[in-house]
């Protein structure tokens, strides 16, 4: 076996595993705050990516100078969501929660089909053909500066939950929904914001993949299970921990090709899913409830 091409799968699940780990933080946010599974997450992001594809036909702006725009986008895409559907039903018992959010992301994927079409789309941006080599391992800059960014967006969500006042007051909420009441927070409104949050790390992730990847309207559901497995790896509303565990599933999914065809690298995904639900149901970074 090959040291360099190890190495070289290794550096890609890495780059790989950032952007999962950005998509992963949006749905354990907004599971953080609310407890309610974001089914409609995959389908939000394939709409960011879709955003991100028209900007660059229309205006010529590349997806990564694009970026703040296309997650301005679904913040508001999510806000709305938030206020119209899940709000009304927070206190619904949890089986009866998953299917207004299916149904949001199947209105999501068929609005996409509606308005764009079933073809695969992928844009040749100025960066899609280049590469940096370091003696025999290639990086492909797209992925590095996908990686980059997404490591600076996580950070940044991180950063502005901890430090300011209205990051604090969805911790708060997240905390404790009665007592942020009590003290005077508008919590429907705080639920808005957090929503719009992580729909918004989740259409910059789109953004971050379009370059690599075509769009399609059906690719929701693939990303959506991924985002479930980073998160449940992590653990359920822990930030940090969906980091990692992008990043841990990026690495295996990469390595595994070295003794399965590509095309199975979900079995890998899903073989780590039950692992974890088995052993360590909490997560990596959970705690012992």
């Amino acid at each position: 076996m090959d040291l360099s091409h190890v190495v070289q799968l290794v550096i890609q699940g890495i780059l790989s595993g950032g952007v999962y780990g950005l998509i992963a933080v949006g749905l354990s946010l907004i599971f953080g705050v609310m407890g309610i599974i974001n089914f409609a997450h995959g389908q939000m992001m394939v709409m960011g990516m879709y955003v991100s594809y028209w900007i660059f036909v229309l205006l010529g702006i590349d997806p990564y100078l694009s970026l703040a725009a296309v997650a301005a986008a679904i913040f508001v895409l999510g806000y709305f969501i938030q206020a119209s559907v899940v709000n009304r039903i927070l206190d619904y018992p949890e089986a009866m929660q998953v299917l207004p959010l299916v149904a949001v992301g199947l209105v999501l994927e068929n609005t996409a089909l509606l308005l764009w079409g079933p073809d695969h789309r992928s844009p040749q941006t100025a960066l899609s053909l280049e590469t940096t080599w370091i003696g025999p391992i290639m990086i492909d800059d797209s992925r590095l500066i996908a990686f980059a960014l997404a490591i600076l967006i996580t950070v940044a969500i991180f950063v502005f939950l901890k430090k300011t006042d209205t990051g604090k007051r969805i911790r708060a909420a997240s905390d404790n929904r009665m007592g942020a009441l009590l003290v005077g927070i508008n919590v429907n409104r705080i639920n808005n914001a957090a929503f719009g949050l992580g729909a918004a790390a989740t259409g910059a992730a789109g953004a971050l993949l379009l370059p690599l990847m075509p769009v399609s309207p059906n690719m929701g559901h693939d990303f959506t299970l991924t985002a479930f497995i980073v998160v449940i790896l992590g653990g359920m509303g822990n930030l940090m921990g969906a980091l990692v565990g992008g990043l841990i599933l990026g690495v295996a999914e990469s390595t595994s090709t070295l003794f399965l065809p590509a095309t199975l690298k979900q079995v890998v995904s899903f073989s780590i899913l039950i692992v974890i639900m088995l052993f360590r149901p909490q997560g990596l970074f959970g705690g012992k409830k």
